[in-house]
Order: C-alpha cells, then structure tokens, then sequence
C-alpha cells in the first residue's frame, strides 16, 4: 500500500463522504473513487458501505483506519526526524501581504508548537514578486497571493476572500454598498513595476490596462490612495489605515491565499508547514 493511497483513504473515511473528501484533498472524485476501489481490491474486501446518503465504514475499514493512522504518523516522524538529521532544520518562509492577516498568526503558533526546535527565518517581499523569492532560490515556501505563473511550481489553496476598492474616505463612491469595475474605469490605479508578473498585474487592475502611479509595497499602495486619492484593491477583512474605506467589489474572483513551493522539492519541512497552514487558514 502507498502512502498516499492510505491518506486517501483516511481522508473519506473521517469525512464518509467522496465529495468533501475529494475537496479536502484538492483533487477530483473520480480519481479518488478509483483509489479506493483499487485499494479494497489489494486488500480483498469492501472498506465501506455505499448508499446514497453517503458511505459508512465496514468492519475491515474501521480496522484499516487505526492502522493507517498509526503508519501516516509514524511516516511523518521519520521524515522530521530524518530531515533534521540531514541539518534541514531550518525553513525560509517568504511573505507578501499583510501581516495582520489572522491566519498567519495562527499558523506561527500552531508551528512553534509542533516544532519547537525548527528555526523559521521569514523574508518579506514586495508585490514585484509573487512567489518571494521561491524562483531565486531565496525561500522554501511561500505565503502569498493568486494568481501567477505556476510554471515548475506547486499551488496548495488555503483560503479566498473577496476583494473590494480601496478608496479615500471622503471619496464620493466611499459610501456605496458595492461597486462594480466599469465605475471605476476613468479613476487612476496604482500599478506595479514593468516586468512584474502579468497574471499578477492583470488580477489587481481588474482585467484591464490602467493608468497611475507605479508602486512596490503595500505601505506604497495605502499613500498612493491617501495621497493621490488613487484607486486600488484589497482583500476585504484586513484592516486599513484611518482615512481609508473599502468598498466590496462586484465581478472579481475572490483573491486566494496560497502556499507554494518549488515543484519536486522533497523537504519534509515543506509538507509539514503546508498542512499546518491549511488547517490554520481554515479556522
């Protein structure tokens, strides 16, 4: 049995349901059905019981479950274990955004917790670069924003939250419910430098070309709108500066909160905080 297939496994039988499995998994249904269906046909019995309203554990399933449990447990503490034996007790996470965000602290507590003894070194990069620096070979893992080139890398969601204008208070659109992106078409936006990622910069101009001051750092973006009265976007939910409103925002995806890392990259370190993140974002 691999591992992966156990997690699998583990996964429906905790939700005993396929679709929220598949969701907590980040994956499909029909490749996880299959898994299953693959895994009893190794084992030589049923591990659950399907109906329409969803599935329940046969006996072997529930024997299975405690097992796999132990063995997924015991694979985690090897690779820990194994990993700070080959000195990789250390893991440089790179950061954009707002540190208020309450899921970052949380995932700092959560991981001082469970690994006490791992030194994390934090690199703050500015919006000219959404992967902080994984790309250069400067960090291990990134906390950051969608969407951006994913070439050679490995995207794990970990939230969306809507997004709305940042505009001055005393801005006459301040005071709106919501706004839609053809009202904002004759406003000046902040932009980001030339070569910045174009996904990126197509995402924060609202799918359009715009015009206005060139920024690099969201304490940048906050005086381009106090000053210039410029329009930009956030996230909604963090907190902003006096002076400054927010105004939810009609037809834009919601800006997804992700952990990424170089694809292939075997660090244990890596899964360990990614999985902690999720569950922390989650909250």
């Amino acid at each position: 049995m691999e591992l992966r297939t156990l997690r699998y496994f583990v996964a429906v039988a905790e939700e005993l349901h396929f679709g929220r499995a598949a969701t907590r998994l980040h994956m499909s249904q029909p490749p996880l059905s299959r898994a299953i269906r693959q895994l009893e046909a190794q084992i030589g019995a049923l591990l659950f019981d399907r109906s329409g309203t969803g599935v329940t554990l046969t006996a072997v399933g529930s024997v299975l479950l405690d097992e796999a449990r132990a063995l997924l447990d015991h694979a985690d503490r090897v690779r820990e274990r194994v990993g700070a034996a080959a000195c990789t007790a250390t893991l440089t996470v790179g950061i954009l955004g707002d540190g208020t965000d309450p899921g970052a602290a949380r995932l700092a507590d959560a991981h001082r917790r469970q690994h006490p003894g791992l030194d994390i070194r934090i690199r703050d990069a500015d919006l000219t670069d959404p992967t902080c620096g994984l790309r250069a070979g400067l960090v291990d893992v990134a906390l950051t924003r969608a969407p951006f080139d994913g070439t050679a890398l490995t995207v794990r969601e970990l939230r969306a939250d809507p997004v709305g204008v940042v505009l001055r208070a005393d801005d006459p659109l301040a005071h709106r419910e919501r706004l839609r992106l053809a009202e904002l078409d004759d406003r000046r936006w902040f932009r980001f430098p030339p070569g910045t990622d174009p996904r990126w910069q197509s995402y924060w101009h609202g799918g359009a070309p715009r015009e206005g001051p060139v920024v690099r750092t969201v304490q940048e973006c906050v005086q381009a709108v106090l000053w210039n009265g410029t329009v930009g976007l956030a996230p909604l939910g963090h907190r902003i500066p006096a002076g400054l409103a927010v105004v939810p925002l009609a037809g834009l995806a919601p800006s997804r909160v992700v952990a990424v890392w170089n694809e292939g990259d075997a660090n244990p370190l890596i899964r360990s905080f990614v999985e902690t993140a999720a569950a922390a974002y989650r909250r």
